[in-house]
């Protein structure tokens, strides 16, 4: 059994590096798309997620959840609310990644987790711990330094990192599995993204159709590219502890900044350093202390368990015992003394 938990383990580590990893590497392959436009790629993106998605799902038939989720009007428009903000998360990403935009793109998914803390105080009402402030507030000092280093705030991370965290709270809301999620999401973009599409071709302006068969191919590739780390990030967040997914997620922006520093050899001017530096330290901080509470929930946990289980070891013994006090009693025999102990 151990060895068995080990390998699952292992399995959701290797499925986990894959989907961060594969997260981190997509700047590399937005500008293979070229010269499609960010609108025409986002099309094709949402178009061919749901034909990858749909098709396993027919062919398993797990559909029981679309019917369920038809009759639930209120779930039904935080799907079409999460729908359009990815569909913001998607489509700035792409363009700032063609745009040349890489580094300031990866800003956003490390500020991510700053924002998602903030409009958990704002919107959940929840409480944070002191070190969580502190990181809050080094975050904010991190936005200050970088609009003064780009002489205008940080846009491109800003939206990235809204729409994600706002999309992460919706489908917290939702509780609907991912592939089932992106199912969704998809099918509520699906129609737009055809309709643009067929718009496109109309008007002469879609590289679909005049680019080639290996430019179409890779239009198509975009389904692919958007389902296969949500795959492999499925299979590991149910084999693999919460806080090491946690460390995890910082790999994606970690390769990200890396491509546009040394692939695309973006800039950065001493004070973009600077508003880096901020950000990983808040992050650092946030990490030490997720860390730490989770130390502190597991000893919480394992006191709990043992407190359970020697009270369910005294209640057995209890248990024994009146058994045998009645028997003895029944039998007109003298009760034994070490039976009425507890």
């Amino acid at each position: 059994m151990a060895s068995e938990s080990r390998g699952e383990q292992r399995t959701g580590l290797l499925n986990g590096f894959a989907a961060y990893g594969m997260w981190g590497l997509v700047p590399l392959f937005w500008p293979l798309l070229k010269p499609a436009g960010a609108m025409e790629i986002l099309a094709h993106r949402m178009v061919w997620s749901l034909a990858l998605v749909a098709v396993p799902l027919l062919v398993v038939r797990r559909w029981a959840w679309a019917g369920e989720l038809l009759r639930q009007p209120r779930r039904l428009g935080l799907i079409a609310v999460a729908a359009t903000v990815i569909t913001v998360n998607w489509g700035v990403y792409i363009w700032a990644v063609n745009a040349g935009h890489v580094v300031e793109a990866s800003l956003g998914y490390f500020i991510n987790p700053l924002v998602t803390i903030a409009m958990g105080v704002l919107i959940l009402k929840e409480r944070l711990r002191p070190v969580q402030w502190v990181a809050v507030g080094i975050g904010f000092a991190a936005v200050v330094v970088l609009t003064v280093g780009y002489g205008r705030p940080p846009w491109i991370s800003l939206s990235l990192a809204f729409s994600f965290a706002t999309y992460g709270l919706v489908k917290k809301k939702v509780n609907l599995g991912g592939i089932e999620s992106l199912a969704a999401e998809t099918a509520v973009q699906f129609l737009p993204a055809l309709g643009y599409l067929l718009w496109l071709t109309a008007h002469g302006g879609s590289t679909f159709t005049g680019g080639g068969a290996g430019h179409a191919a890779l239009l198509a590739a975009t389904g692919v590219v958007t389902a296969l780390p949500l795959v492999c990030f499925g299979a590991a967040a149910i084999r693999v502890p919460l806080s090491t997914l946690g460390l995890l997620q910082y790999l994606a922006p970690v390769f990200q900044f890396l491509l546009g520093v040394l692939y695309f050899g973006e800039a950065m001017p001493p004070e973009r350093w600077a508003g880096f530096a901020l950000v990983w330290l808040a992050l650092s901080l946030l990490t030490w202390d997720a860390l730490r509470a989770a130390r502190r929930a597991a000893r919480t946990a394992r006191a709990l368990a043992g407190e359970s289980a020697v009270s369910s070891r005294t209640m057995t013994t209890g248990t024994a015992s009146t058994a045998r006090k009645a028997q003895s009693l029944t039998s007109g025999a003298e009760p034994d003394p070490e039976a009425a102990r507890p």
